[in-house]
């Protein structure tokens, strides 16, 4: 069975609109945060130096889906799991969990692509490379199918 990491949140006055509901890009921004907590959680970071490189995670794909809205001083958990780690790229699943009528209900699910990329100093340009090992393993227990995968 696969672990999973969370973090608690409460939604902020300024993060919702006029009809008083979280605005969707701040579901965006609160995966972004869930992830960086993460990744230090595990000793990581989304932008640190590996050997002689140093390596970014840019997204190349990201989605959420909305369930039930979010609203002022609610109360969220956010967790984290790892779907898969490909030769290139991670995936992270995140769900919005809040207490409804006595019961958690998810609110919302999203997912995030991000792509190992090498930074080039002299350039500034990004080049994919390989997951590196010590990424990868540390991954392991998060991993909801328990299996690494290829890029396919």
């Amino acid at each position: 069975m696969s672990s999973e990491f969370s973090i608690t949140r409460e939604v902020e006055f300024a993060e919702t609109d006029m009809a008083g509901i979280m605005h969707f890009t701040h579901f965006y921004r609160w995966m972004e945060v869930c992830e960086h907590e993460f990744l230090r959680s595990l000793g990581l970071s989304v932008d640190m130096k590996f050997g002689e490189n140093r390596i970014g995670w840019p997204r190349v794909k990201t989605s959420c889906r909305f369930k039930r809205p979010l609203r002022f001083e609610d109360k969220v958990e956010l967790r984290l799991s790892v779907r898969e780690v490909r030769d290139r790229s991670i995936v992270y699943v995140v769900g919005f969990w809040k207490e409804e009528n006595g019961e958690s209900i998810r609110a919302a699910s999203g997912e995030t692509v991000a792509a190992c990329v090498r930074f080039d100093p002299s350039s500034g340009g990004m080049t994919p490379v390989q997951v590196p090992d010590a990424f990868r393993a540390k991954m392991q227990p998060y991993l909801t199918e328990n299996e690494m995968t290829a890029d396919g």
